[in-house]
């Protein structure tokens, strides 16, 4: 016999059941400055990193994943509101002298998880600004430890003249070590690793949202005592290893507490490989370029998700994909509630999930860079790709390699004339196609038209548009 508070269901629903929306566990890491074929799935060479390999065994890799900037603050602020980041003031990387960051008006992915009942907690480099307004914990996370920016941004950078301030540690919005040193940098990824199985561990009876950003490969690079050589391949590869356990920590503590099943694992990184560092830097593998540019190298990288019986095991797919469509498609699976103002990522969880039949819901995706200057634009396909008329960075590889974390200089070089890539046929971006397909061309210039009036372009000498929206703001002293 059925129990009066299902028969009671029954009637409020009028007869028919409706089940809840899933509410998985989200766990977001995120690594810094990490190339496209860093880890050993996507071609890691000299080193092991069979953690982060697990994910893609037991979930799905994607290798046409994209970020919507290829550089730090950009990149985060796409992640997490489901805008392009120029959409809402954010470019580039903000530093320490910066009196703007997220505005209080704009939806985080903390935030949207909230409205379910989530816990939350972001762990790691943030970069969305590190005055008090800006913080994790204003901005719906419960908790915060980590830097507020680049490990980079401190006084001992050998390439600035004028030197950055100390860089502090923080716990919520509280300065708990005023001066991190290069003995404290040694401990960031143990550190971290630490406070994401804590809160995984204090969290486990409700539904919860970690996101665990890590503070390297970004240069200076640092690793703990316990990894130190380990790999025999140099400090980068000491690093990869140590990131590597550090998310087989957090797979472990999930398996232990039976979380496992019900946790959507996402692991990506903030763009490509700093490649002017040389053996400090990753590698992007087959594509162009790397961090600071439009190319693949800056945009494309490691993509893969873990979600037992939701995400297909073992699968590999090519579909196009953007950071931008995270926290729509987490408000899907969820039964979130989207902000009332215009964002640009789009449901991609048929994509996800490897549902039959399953599109691209985009028309195309813009890719920023610079002060608003609007540098490619590529069809929701992925495979067709233009580069419109901007002046980029380029790593003369005719020069000696960097070593020993003093980086090269890049050259500048620049695209005077609208190019396509067939990325299909030519994943590297080494053969303009553009004389051969001029309808493509003219399509996605249509594309670059519409998004100029949406967002501006800078590099038309038009500073906003019709749909952008201020970062906050800070007033100076």
């Amino acid at each position: 016999m059925r129990p009066m508070s299902f028969i009671f269901s029954l009637l409020l629903t009028g007869g028919v059941f409706s089940a809840e929306p899933a509410k998985p566990n989200l766990v977001i890491i995120y690594m810094d400055d990490m190339g496209y074929a860093d880890v050993g799935c996507f071609g890691a060479q000299g080193y092991q990193t069979p953690n982060i390999d697990r994910l893609a065994k037991e979930g799905r890799k994607f290798t046409n994943f994209h970020v919507a900037q290829a550089v730090c603050s950009a990149s985060r602020t796409a992640l997490l509101t489901g805008c392009y980041p120029n959409r809402i003031g954010i470019h580039g990387a903000l530093g320490p002298t910066s009196k703007h960051g997220i505005h209080a008006n704009e939806m985080t992915l903390g935030e949207l998880v909230k409205q379910k009942g989530y816990a939350t907690a972001a762990v790691g480099k943030w970069h969305l600004g590190h005055l008090p307004p800006f913080l994790p914990t204003n901005n719906g996370f419960d908790e915060y430890y980590g830097l507020p920016y680049s490990n980079d941004m401190w006084p001992y950078h050998p390439e600035m003249k004028k030197g950055f301030p100390a860089l502090p540690m923080m716990e919520n919005d509280k300065v708990v070590d005023a001066d991190v040193t290069a003995e404290d940098q040694t401990h960031l990824t143990t550190d971290y690793t630490t406070r994401a199985v804590s809160f995984i561990e204090r969290s486990k009876e409700k539904p919860f949202l970690l996101y665990l950003a890590h503070s390297m490969v970004h240069v200076p690079l640092f690793v703990s005592d316990k990894f130190k050589g380990k790999s025999g391949k140099g400090l980068f590869a000491d690093v990869m290893m140590e990131v590597d356990w550090s998310v087989g920590q957090v797979l472990d503590t999930l398996d232990k507490h039976g979380l496992t099943n019900n946790t959507w694992i996402i692991f990506s990184s903030d763009n490509g490989p700093w490649l002017s560092y040389g053996d400090h830097a990753g590698s992007a593998g087959p594509l162009r370029e790397g961090k600071g540019t439009a190319w693949e190298g800056g945009t494309r990288v490691t993509g893969l998700m873990r979600w037992p019986g939701k995400i297909p095991a073992g699968t590999t797919t090519d579909a196009m994909m953007m950071t931008i469509d995270i926290l729509p498609t987490v408000a899907a699976t969820i039964g979130a509630k989207l902000p009332a103002h215009p964002i640009d990522g789009k449901n991609v969880w048929p994509l996800i999930a490897n549902e039959s039949g399953a599109k691209n819901p985009h028309d195309f995706y813009a890719f920023y860079y610079e002060q608003n200057q609007l540098q490619a634009i590529t069809s929701n396909d992925g495979r067709w790709k233009l580069q419109l008329p901007h002046k980029y960075r380029h790593l003369d590889t005719t020069q000696p390699r960097a070593t020993g974390g003093i980086p090269v200089k890049y050259k500048q070089s620049e695209i005077t004339a609208p190019e396509l890539y067939d990325l299909y046929a030519d994943i590297s971006e080494s053969r303009n196609v553009a004389a051969d397909h001029p309808e493509v061309v003219s399509k996605l210039q249509a594309y670059a038209e519409m998004t100029r009036a949406e967002l501006g372009d800078n590099l038309m000498k038009k500073a906003t548009g019709s749909g952008t929206r201020p970062a906050g703001q800070v007033q100076k002293n």
